[in-house]
């Protein structure tokens, strides 16, 4: 008996020298993410993303293309009332109220802890920060964040005797420049002077022209619009006119999709569009281009735009912690700066710009600062309670205005009148 005690605590005993405890589960971690601008953005996602695993093995991130903006909030929140919610997501900067009123997010002031997270909290740049703040807490962090540029084709500017290092610097000197890169008759242009899309996101060259009028389209507390104020509606018209009057670009509404494709193909000589769209057209130009600021009405003026990380609400503790390192990975300054230079959407946080990469890349190449140095000028993207209805509002006002189906003051009048409606019960 004494005999098989020794034997069975002897047996236990090697038994737990080579005992080891089993490594603890990965985390997993879902993520939508949107494309507005095509390109091969996603694969630039997926390569940020095998290197976070690489560096952190113990997360599993699993990063799915949504589609554009809307596809991505829809999709984000549909899985949520799944069985298989999604961890964080890239969603519109303005869905910011929705996702609220949803309880859907977690403000990232409840996640951090350390001094040194708070202090990442703080890092990017303020104009940037806008739409991701309400309330007194910080909802959304900067990713693949724009500014509206002015893209202009510099051989057509020499072959209009126009002087390709000096772009249109306010709306009068646009007329002008457009009338001389018009190129045809008016039956049959073969070249315009410029174009500004209106399809897609019309509300977002509108907030740029009525921001050059010195008019912002909402208040910051997201419960009022100034769609009929006198400078709103002065800005609409001065978009229609672009078509109607001065004839430097076709008359009613103008895809956002096919523009920069048009700018290619030299249909157009100048296009507004969002700067992630820069290295496409650095890879793709066949011509010499430049970037500038867009011009100033009374002043110059653009809304930011793009996407936002944010953290649901129904991820766990852990889930929590591993999209908050995800989130600090991809946003840190050579990140960041990779992003920007594979991208062309902005460097969303001042450092990224004193890197050796970001900086070099900026002095060979200075169309990359041209949508940084216009936060100078910049404004909140147009965010609301009930964004998408208060949004359609003025993008169909818009696009009546354009077809001329409406005056400025009639649709316009009409937009804030529905839009008073709808938030009246937030104010």
């Amino acid at each position: 008996m004494y005999r098989k005690l020794k034997q069975t605590i002897a047996a236990a005993a090697l038994a737990g020298a080579f005992a080891f405890t089993a490594p603890a589960a990965a985390v997993e971690l879902t993520m939508y993410y949107p494309v507005a601008v095509g390109g091969s953005l996603t694969k630039v996602v997926d390569g940020l993303v095998a290197d976070f695993m690489k560096e952190n093995p113990d997360i599993k991130v699993k990063a799915i293309y949504a589609g554009n903006y809307n596809d991505a909030r829809i999709k984000a929140l549909a899985a949520l009332k799944s069985g298989e919610p999604a961890q964080l997501s890239v969603m519109f900067s303005i869905d910011i109220y929705e996702l609220i009123e949803q309880d859907a997010i977690v403000a990232f002031d409840d996640i951090v802890k350390t001094d040194e997270e708070k202090t990442w909290l703080n890092s990017f740049y303020p104009a940037l920060m806008e739409n991701g703040k309400t309330g007194g807490k910080t909802w959304g962090i900067p990713f693949q964040r724009s500014t509206i540029v002015m893209y202009y084709n510099k051989d057509a500017f020499r072959e209009a005797g126009l002087d390709p290092n000096k772009p249109p610097a306010t709306w009068d000197e646009l007329v002008s420049a457009g009338k001389k890169l018009n190129k045809g008759t008016a039956g049959q242009m073969d070249r315009w002077g410029m174009m500004i899309p209106s399809t897609g996101y019309p509300y977002w060259m509108f907030g740029a022209l009525a921001m050059q009028n010195d008019q912002v389209l909402m208040n910051s507390a997201g419960n009022e619009t100034n769609f009929d104020a006198p400078a709103t509606i002065e800005a609409l018209q001065f978009w229609r006119d672009l078509g109607e009057k001065h004839k430097v670009m076709p008359s009613g509404t103008i895809e956002w999709g096919t523009l920069r494709q048009n700018f290619l193909e030299g249909k157009t000589a100048i296009m507004w569009h969002s700067t992630g769209n820069l290295t496409t057209v650095k890879k793709n130009a066949k011509f010499d281009f430049g970037v500038a600021m867009l011009p100033a009405g009374k002043r110059r003026g653009t809304p930011t735009g793009g996407g936002n990380f944010y953290i649901f609400k129904k991820s766990s503790p852990e889930e929590q912690a591993a999209s908050m390192k995800l989130i600090r990975f991809l946003t840190q300054p050579g990140r960041t700066a990779e992003w920007s230079i594979k991208t062309g959407y902005l460097g969303t946080r001042p450092d990224a710009y004193e890197t050796d990469a970001l900086k070099k890349y900026v002095v060979e190449f200075p169309p990359a600062a041209v949508a940084r140095d216009q936060l100078e000028f910049a404004t909140a993207e147009l965010s609301t309670y009930q964004t998408g209805r208060v949004r359609k509002l003025l993008d169909d006002a818009i696009q009546s205005v354009l077809t001329g189906a409406k005056t400025p003051a009639e649709a316009l009048g009409s937009a804030q009148s529905q839009a008073d409606k709808v938030l009246k019960r937030y104010r």
